[in-house]
C-alpha cells in the first residue's frame, strides 16, 4: 500500500491511496471463511459450502467492504500520523465506483487544509476594557433592596407606596351607589405600587383603616382582563363587563418594614461576618456590584477583542470548494443552487472558529475538571440569586454544580463557557488592555448602533 500527498496550495491538497492485491487479499479470503462457517446454505452444512459458491455469492461484497475500509483506514492514519489539521472531510475527486474486476486500485481524495494563522494576540495588539463605576446610587438601590428583602410585613394605619391593602371591593351603578346584585368581593386584596395607571395609585395613598376609596379597577388592572379577574374573584367572562367604579373598604394594610442595620442583617444581605457596621456593609455591597458589574465588562471586552483580533488577522484563505462539497453531503438543505449564498453567510463564522483553535494552541489552554465546577458554581449561584438566595454555603453550591455537570447537555453547554472564559482570559493576559472607567450609561452607549 502507498500513501501520498500532493500540495496544491496554502489550503488545498490530494491524497491518494494505491492499494495492490497482496494488500487485501487476505483478509478478503479471510472474511470469506468466515461467512462460510456461519452462514447456512440449503444442502451444506456449516463450514462445507464449496469456496466457489461463497466466492459467487459474496465475493465481490466482501472485496468492496475489505478495500474500502483499507483505503479509507490507510487515508485517517495517514492525516492523523502527519497531524494534517483537515477542514471538512476528504472528499472522493471522482464519484465513479470503483471497478470491482481489477486487481489493483487507486483512490484519489480533494483534502482541504486548515490555513496557518498568525492570531496577532501579544503586547503589540491593544483592546479596550472597560470597568463599570460603581456609584453611590447603585450602592443605595442595592441597599434599598436587601432591607427591603430581609425586612418584615406588619400591620399598619395609613396605605404607603408598598402597602398591601385587604378590605371589600363592591361595584357601583352609574349613580356612583352600590349596585344591586353586582360584583362583592368581601376579600379583595390590592397592592396599588402595581397599579398600572398613576391616578388609581394615588386614590389609595394615605388612606386610613375603614376609609372608602372609590377606584375603577379595569383602570388600575391596565385593561387586563386576567388582572381584574384575579383582583375581583369573578370569571374573566365576567371581567371583561366590569369596567366601571368600585368602592373599596379598607379593613386591613399591610406595611414593609425594612430590616434594621444590624449583625444579623449584616450576615443575611453580604454573608457572615464579612461586615460589623455600617461603613463595612456599604463597602461590602460596593464590592460585590463591582463583582457583578465585572461580567458585563468581561462580555464587553470579549466582543471588542474578537473586532480586534479579526482585523488585524485580516482575510483568510480556506479550501472554499472542498467546504462546500462536504456541507452539501451533510446536509440537505445545501444543493448546488444556494451552496454559495449559505457558505458565505458561515464562512466568517468559521474562520473564528479556526483564530480560536489557533489562539488555544498558541496558549496551550487546557480546560480542567476544576475549571468545569467553577463555571458550574457560577451558574447555580445566579440561579438561585433569581429566588433571592445569596450566600449559600459552597458545599450547597458544589453539589448543583456537579449535578448539573452530570446532565451531558448541561455539561456540554459548561464545558463551552469554561472554553470561553479562559480563552478570553488568555487574551487579555496577554494583550495591552486600553483601561477605561465609564458610568454604567457610558456603558450601555457602547451597545448601541452606529448611526449611519
Amino acid at each position: 500500500m502507498n500513501v501520498t500527498i500532493n500540495k496544491i496550495d496554502a489550503v488545498n491538497a490530494t491524497i491518494t491511496v494505491s492499494l495492490e492485491e497482496k494488500d487485501y487479499q487476505d483478509k478478503v479470503k479471510k472474511t470469506l471463511r468466515e461467512i462460510n462457517m456461519t452462514r447456512p446454505e440449503p444442502g451444506f452444512r456449516p463450514g462445507k459450502v464449496p469456496a466457489g459458491l461463497i466466492q459467487k455469492k459474496y465475493g465481490k461484497a466482501v472485496k468492496y467492504d475489505v478495500v474500502n475500509k483499507e483505503v479509507t483506514d490507510a487515508l485517517y492514519n495517514y492525516i492523523k500520523d502527519n497531524e494534517i489539521q483537515v477542514l471538512g472531510n476528504p472528499m472522493p475527486a471522482t464519484k465513479e465506483e470503483f471497478d470491482l474486476e481489477a486487481v489493483d486500485f487507486t483512490f484519489t481524495f480533494n483534502v482541504g487544509i486548515a490555513p496557518e494563522i498568525d492570531t496577532h494576540v501579544n503586547k503589540d495588539l491593544t483592546v479596550p476594557y472597560y470597568t463599570i463605576e460603581v456609584s453611590d446610587e447603585m450602592v443605595e438601590r442595592q441597599n434599598e433592596m436587601y432591607r427591603n428583602r430581609f425586612g418584615a410585613q406588619v400591620p399598619g394605619e395609613t396605605v404607603e407606596p408598598n402597602a398591601l391593602v385587604k378590605g371589600v371591593i363592591t361595584e357601583l351603578n352609574e349613580e356612583g351607589n352600590v349596585k344591586e346584585g353586582g360584583i362583592l368581593n368581601e376579600n379583595g386584596i390590592v397592592s396599588p405600587q402595581y397599579f398600572k395607571n398613576d391616578d388609581q395609585r394615588a386614590a389609595f395613598m394615605d388612606k386610613k383603616l375603614g376609609d372608602v376609596v372609590k377606584f375603577n379597577p379595569w383602570v388600575a388592572c391596565g385593561e387586563s382582563v386576567v388582572e381584574l379577574s384575579s383582583m375581583l374573584n369573578i370569571d374573566k367572562a365576567d371581567a371583561e363587563q366590569a369596567k366601571g367604579e368600585f368602592n373599596f373598604e379598607i379593613k386591613e394594610i399591610i406595611v414593609l418594614r425594612q430590616a434594621e442595620l444590624n449583625q444579623e442583617f449584616f450576615d443575611n444581605a453580604v454573608g457572615k461576618d464579612k461586615a460589623h457596621n455600617e461603613e463595612e456593609y456599604k463597602e461590602a455591597l460596593k464590592a460585590m456590584i463591582a463583582q457583578q458589574l465585572a461580567s458585563d465588562s468581561n462580555y464587553r471586552f470579549s466582543i471588542d477583542a474578537k473586532e480586534a483580533i479579526e482585523k488585524a488577522v485580516g482575510e483568510i484563505e480556506l479550501p472554499d470548494a472542498i467546504l462546500k462539497d462536504y456541507l452539501m453531503t451533510q446536509d440537505e438543505k445545501f444543493n448546488a443552487e444556494n451552496i454559495d449564498e449559505e457558505y458565505q453567510k458561515m464562512r466568517q463564522d468559521l474562520v473564528w472558529q479556526l483564530v480560536r483553535e489557533a489562539i488555544a494552541k498558541q496558549y496551550q489552554l487546557k480546560v480542567e475538571e476544576q475549571d468545569i465546577l467553577a463555571v458550574a458554581r457560577m451558574i447555580a449561584q445566579s440561579q438561585f440569586a433569581q429566588y433571592g438566595m445569596t450566600n449559600l454555603p459552597d458545599d450547597v453550591l458544589d453539589k448543583y454544580g456537579r449535578d448539573m455537570m452530570n446532565d451531558p447537555k448541561s455539561r456540554e453547554h459548561i464545558v463551552n463557557q469554561a472554553v470561553d472564559m479562559k480563552l478570553y482570559h488568555i487574551i487579555r493576559e496577554n494583550v495591552t488592555l486600553e483601561e477605561k472607567t465609564v458610568t454604567v450609561e457610558q456603558f450601555n452607549e457602547l451597545f448601541k448602533p452606529a448611526e449611519a
